[in-house]
């Protein structure tokens, strides 16, 4: 789906604002990436693989994988910062940079203007009523997981019978990503 290095923990430690940005690219793509097809293939069974020569469906799926992505993006950003913030006594708050400079790469990958561009001010919209001490404490990545929901392309009524088990399979995978950036950053703080 995207072009991205191995998700395996390459990191001992989170030390740098690139280490950080490669973290929350790598791991809002590897979320997207695991709950959107994982959702897709549980739905459609056995004819997964045939549906990805319809072109229809594919454009679909290119669709949602960009939407869920970008707010993927979104939500680790705030969820990162937010704890490096409370958490870590982080004084500079880089997160505006930290996503423009992730979405801006992502347009060598096939992220189309309209696209970089709403994300991009909706990112800045949220920003303004983000409370850095409290955002990674409370449901921090519920607009992707909802994201999932309403792009994932499967039919309406279906989804609406599977939106508790979409929105937890998303809870779950971004609970694993809480936990590996705390054990990355335990040993972090900031003066």
């Amino acid at each position: 789906m995207f072009p991205i290095k191995k998700i395996t923990s390459r990191f001992s430690q989170i030390k740098s604002i690139e280490e950080l940005q490669i973290f929350i690219q790598e791991r809002s793509a590897h979320v997207t990436q695991t709950t959107l097809y994982g959702y897709i293939k549980t739905r459609i069974g056995t004819r997964y693989a045939m549906m990805f020569e319809d072109e229809k469906f594919s454009k679909s799926i290119n669709i949602a994988k960009w939407n869920i992505y970008l707010c993927s993006l979104s939500d680790c950003t705030f969820y990162t910062f937010s704890y490096l913030i409370d958490q870590k006594n982080l004084k500079q708050n880089d997160a505006e940079k930290v996503f423009v400079s992730i979405i801006e790469n992502e347009k060598d990958n096939g992220l189309e203007k309209h696209l970089f561009e709403s994300s991009k001010i909706e990112f800045l919209t949220r920003i303004k009523e983000i409370n850095w001490n409290n955002y990674h404490k409370e449901n921090p990545f519920k607009s992707s997981s909802l994201a999932l929901y309403k792009w994932s392309p499967i039919a309406d009524n279906l989804k609406i019978l599977d939106k508790e088990i979409v929105l937890n399979s998303m809870k779950l995978k971004w609970n694993l990503v809480e936990n590996e950036f705390k054990e990355l950053t335990k040993n972090l703080i900031f003066n």
